[in-house]
């Protein structure tokens, strides 16, 4: 099995751009030490530690649709789900110490993933 460092993905609802194209298709690579640690230098997360979200994603999304570039204006334009979307794909793409594990019910046969705390963990 290969490394994998770039994951594709498809936003639920996609990026409307200025002209009028919806952007679905992405592709997000791992994050490096830098991605995290850099933009906790720009003013706009220092003044709103939220903003860090807009910042990260717009450096480790590599390709949203046919945009030349993602940067923080497009993340910002993301609907909400979306950014959620994103969120959880950044975290279960880079880890978050926890462990996914896919599950049936075995009453309706619905698939759902189910994530557990490493030990020790609350």
């Amino acid at each position: 099995m290969a490394f994998q460092t770039e994951v594709p993905f498809t936003l639920p609802k996609g990026y409307m751009c200025n002209q009028g194209v919806l952007h679905k298709e992405g592709v997000m690579r791992l994050a490096t030490a830098a991605d995290e640690i850099l933009p906790l230098k720009d003013p706009r997360v220092q003044q709103n530690p939220a903003y860090l979200t807009v910042i990260l994603l717009s450096r480790v999304i590599t390709r949203l649709g046919s945009l030349p570039d993602v940067h923080s204006g497009v993340v910002e334009g993301l609907y909400a789900g979306d950014l959620s979307y994103l969120q959880a794909l950044y975290q279960d793409l880079n880890g978050d110490g926890g462990v996914k594990v896919s599950a049936v019910c075995p009453q309706c046969q619905h698939r759902f993933d189910v994530r557990f705390a490493e030990m020790g963990e609350a």
